[in-house]
């Protein structure tokens, strides 16, 4: 089984929604299926993250989270190796006004 290109959810907890399917609660990282470990590196045997492939991540650094939502907290380190560059940038910053 190859690992798929588009990182869905390990979280560690649940919640079964309306309609019956389970959602991710608690503390959320990517997790790319067919790995045994997050994308930031945390093994999922030894912190007990339960596995969500039927879930995208699809969280963004700018994400407001409630207290009415079952997600409490992002990982920053996930965020991070999932967002990608911005563009075709070869850097993540820009220069404005270069010196002549």
């Amino acid at each position: 089984m190859g690992s798929s290109s588009a990182p869905a959810v390990a979280a560690s907890g649940e919640e079964v929604g309306p309609d019956g399917v389970r959602q991710p609660g608690g503390e959320v990282h990517a997790w790319l299926p067919g790995q045994n470990q997050t994308v930031c590196g945390l093994a999922l045997s030894r912190t007990r993250l339960r596995r969500f492939p039927h879930v995208r991540f699809d969280y963004s650094g700018t994400d407001v989270l409630t207290e009415a939502d079952a997600v409490g907290w992002i990982c920053p380190r996930c965020l991070a190796a999932t967002a990608g560059r911005r563009g075709k940038e070869k850097h993540g910053w820009v220069r404005h006004s270069p010196r002549p």
